[in-house]
């Protein structure tokens, strides 16, 4: 059985490593290959389908939807992919930008459909996320309303940071800028994150000092 895309083995001297197999793949499918593409899905579809239930939430009617969703932007976006990051680091980046979209999208629905309607919130994980580890399913999901209301680039570096653990290096990699933006980028949010939550001592006094 092939190992997930996220547990990447330690390589073998003369062979190409996982990541080159996995970039190679990227390359391959952006050519419109059409067995790369079939590949390649397969490769990240699991972890692409876990960062989407970890923003609607694992029971979520759309999660499968969304998720294929996110692997058609995917593709689409594949050939202005610049391997500044890893591949996987990429494919995550995509499902949780379609899934915090399809988010909104839900909510400006939900408002004139069923005005009392609820997004489930994303269950805790196990996991190397600081945020799954430290935060409750509802103060997960307060952030997350939060963030449904923050501008794109602001919410995106924050949802990488808090909700999928990466680091500010990572996320300059992953979103074409500079270091210093994405640390800008991420006092703004959490400035907009404490005012939101000043009623809420616990989740406040979680950001209260915390620096990327």
């Amino acid at each position: 059985m092939r190992k997930p895309a996220t547990d990447l083995p330690s390589p073998v001297e003369g062979a190409p490593s996982r990541a080159d197999e996995l970039l190679g793949l990227a390359r391959a499918a952006a050519a419109r290959d059409p067995a790369a593409i079939r590949t390649l899905i397969t490769e990240l579809g699991g972890a692409m389908l876990r960062t989407v239930r970890k923003v609607l939430g694992p029971h979520h009617p759309d999660v499968e939807d969304v998720t294929q969703e996110a692997v058609l932007a995917l593709l689409q976006a594949l050939p202005s992919f610049r391997a500044e990051c890893t591949v996987v680091h990429f494919a995550n980046r995509v499902a949780l930008m379609t899934a915090l979209g399809a988010r909104r999208r839900l909510r400006v629905r939900a408002r004139y459909d069923e005005p009392d309607a609820t997004v489930e919130a994303a269950a805790d994980e196990s996991g190397p996320s600081p945020f799954a580890e430290a935060v409750s399913t509802r103060r997960r999901e307060m952030v997350l309303e939060v963030l449904d209301r923050m501008p794109e680039a602001t919410a995106e570096a924050l949802a990488l940071h808090f909700v999928l653990g990466h680091t500010v290096d990572e996320i300059a990699a992953l979103a074409s800028v500079s270091p210093n933006t994405v640390w800008s980028r991420l006092r703004l949010g959490k400035e907009a994150l404490r005012r939101a939550l000043a009623n809420n001592a616990k989740l406040a006094e979680l950001f209260r000092g915390r620096e990327p």
